[in-house]
């Protein structure tokens, strides 16, 4: 057994040109190089496995395509990402787009699985999180791979509930904003706002027609290889929790939009305080500046009858001091300030 080029090792050395994968069958998990040798071993020995290819290239797609049989469209699906949650039921295998979460830029991570009662192929070019817990706990069993549609759930239902701990920390950072918005708003906040919607855009755009996608299985119109009655339950939970995350994304986009609004609302109260401000310097230097240029004109009476410091105090500076103070006591009056 040791010479098997499927058995899994930790720590294997690339061979020239081949991909390494990770792969959970009977005799263990681990890593061994992807090529169409040890491929076709782990199909001729009978039992089932999982490979799990991450960044595939050309070759290992050969390789899928001219060992396991795939119909071309699944293969041609396969190679391009950023494609709508489905399930294509094919001969003796389905093709299945499933979304998880991780903490990369967009938060989404896609993964294309081939699936049938003889094998599990799982194909992403993201770095998926949730099944390095999987493989790990894969790694400490004892008894074989014998349920196939369990392995199934367990990595869709990884995918899934990766969703929960990023939709977690958007809940904190939207009450985070909305504190910081109600202290002192600013143009970043704005802008996170709306990065944070795009973000939920776009998780709401892939978890929708996953959601679709498990309640066309759970209704009899998709059907998995090998899925009986008490499997079903368990996708039936992961149904549950795609629709916990969809009510999830649309509450927190509501919040986000009510963050925006109470930004709004904020800078333009901010923005009438200013200009009410503004208005209230205005209308105070206004009768100054009348009378400092009616008595600044260069008439003959004003120039021979006002004339020494008491006429000064009495017409020049008495005078605006009474028009502020009528005009103070009329702002107060109005509530103004």
């Amino acid at each position: 057994m040791a010479s098997d080029d499927t058995q899994p090792t930790e720590t294997p050395e690339r061979k020239a040109g081949a991909q390494t994968c990770h792969v959970i069958h009977h005799h263990g998990s681990g890593e061994m190089h992807f090529s169409r040798e040890t491929v076709e071993k782990l199909l001729a020995s009978g039992e089932f496995f999982w490979l799990d290819l991450d960044q595939p290239d050309a070759a290992d797609f050969e390789i899928l395509s001219d060992v396991f049989k795939f119909h071309p469209l699944a293969i041609e699906d396969s190679e391009h990402f950023g494609q709508r949650a489905k399930i294509d039921d094919y001969d003796d295998f389905v093709f299945l787009v499933v979304y998880g979460a991780v903490a990369d830029d967009d938060r989404l991570v896609e993964v294309h699985c081939f699936y049938s009662e003889r094998f599990l192929i799982t194909v992403h070019r993201d770095d998926c999180p949730a099944f390095t817990e999987l493989r790990a706990r894969y790694a400490k069993r004892d008894e074989p791979l014998d349920r196939p549609s369990l392995l199934l759930y367990r990595i869709i239902d990884g995918l899934v509930d990766s969703f929960f701990p990023i939709l977690a920390d958007f809940d904190d950072r939207i009450d985070e904003l909305e504190n910081g918005i109600f202290l002192k708003a600013d143009e970043s906040q704005l802008q996170e706002i709306f990065q944070m919607k795009r973000l939920l855009v776009g998780m709401r755009k892939t978890i929708t027609p996953q959601r679709d996608t498990f309640a066309r299985l759970l209704g009899g119109v998709a059907q998995l290889p090998g899925l009986s009655e008490q499997d079903e339950r368990y996708f039936r939970d992961v149904y549950d929790h795609l629709i916990r995350i969809s009510d999830l994304i649309d509450s927190y986009r509501d919040l986000l939009t009510g963050a925006m609004d109470v930004y709004l609302s904020t800078v333009s109260n901010r923005l009438n305080d200013v200009m009410r401000q503004l208005t209230i310097i205005a209308t105070i230097f206004l009768p100054l500046s009348w009378l400092t240029g009616f008595f600044g004109q260069n008439f003959g009476f004003e120039v021979s009858h006002i004339a020494g410091w008491g006429t000064f105090v009495a017409l020049g500076l008495g005078t605006e001091i009474v028009a502020l103070a009528l005009l103070l006591t009329f702002f107060k009056r109005r509530g103004w300030f």
